[in-house]
């Protein structure tokens, strides 16, 4: 039986982005991969059995494995281009109730705003909690995105009319719905303009800047923290906003 109040963070990677592949792999500080770097971060305010890969189907997945074997943490391989049925199953398997979505590509998602976020989801009972989406009213910078949904909305929504899109971006049709309870977060500041995700060859510059600088001052690294470590870089700044404009020419029609 589950328990009513279950959930885990459900983590989405694959190995064969198109823009930047295994990308995921790659060093970020010291021997670190952005896996063990997102999963280094989530331990600190998180149990392992709280946290699931769910690993899209490839052969090269033993990579992906090997990493997570050594902090016993779970997976799940699905399908690589349907990524809504893959958390689904996900769920399923693990018989979670309440999920967590982020990426392996932000490996600077911070673990106690999840926290925050999913006390005041559970305090409120939303079907749908979220800091960056919808895109067009998001305050959070692109690299910190923090969904938190029932696995019921979730389940209902996979038997609508789903896009090829829909299938894409799990939550589309959440985050659109008139018919659920759901909010936004918004943060003190306005942190839009800002992006530390890893999309691009030249994000990992940025990236390994990041976590260099986070390491050396002994911070958390929150969206406001890294947003000030980007500003006293103008080589770094300049990478980000190239990739910003890369990335909302690449998104157009995605998110209305």
């Amino acid at each position: 039986m589950r328990k009513k109040k279950n959930f885990a963070i459900i983590i989405q990677a694959r190995l064969t982005s198109s823009r930047f592949k295994e990308k995921i792999l790659k060093k970020i500080l010291g021997k670190q991969t952005l896996i063990d770097y997102l999963v280094n971060r989530l331990l600190l305010v998180f149990k392992e059995h709280n946290i699931i890969f769910a690993i899209a189907k490839n052969k090269n997945n033993y990579k992906i494995i090997n990493i997570l074997k050594k902090y016993n943490i779970k997976y799940f391989v699905g399908s690589e281009k349907n990524v809504l049925n893959r958390y689904l199953n996900c769920a399923v398997k693990y018989k979670i109730d309440n999920i967590i979505r982020i990426t392996s590509d932000c490996p600077f998602i911070d673990p106690y705003l999840i926290y925050k976020m999913l006390k005041y989801y559970r305090k409120n009972r939303y079907d749908y909690f979220a800091n960056t989406l919808p895109e067009n009213l998001k305050k959070y910078p692109d690299g910190s995105d923090i969904e938190i949904f029932t696995y019921k909305v979730l389940e209902k929504t996979s038997r609508s009319d789903l896009s090829k899109t829909d299938k894409e971006h799990v939550t589309n049709k959440l985050w659109s719905s008139k018919k659920i309870k759901k909010k936004i977060l918004f943060p003190k500041y306005d942190y839009s303009n800002f992006r530390f995700s890893v999309d691009y060859p030249s994000d990992l510059i940025l990236a390994k800047y990041i976590a260099k600088k986070i390491h050396e001052k002994k911070i958390i690294g929150t969206s406001g923290q890294i947003t000030k470590i980007i500003k006293k870089s103008k080589y770094i700044s300049k990478i980000m906003h190239q990739n910003i404009f890369k990335q909302k020419n690449r998104r157009k029609g995605i998110f209305i």
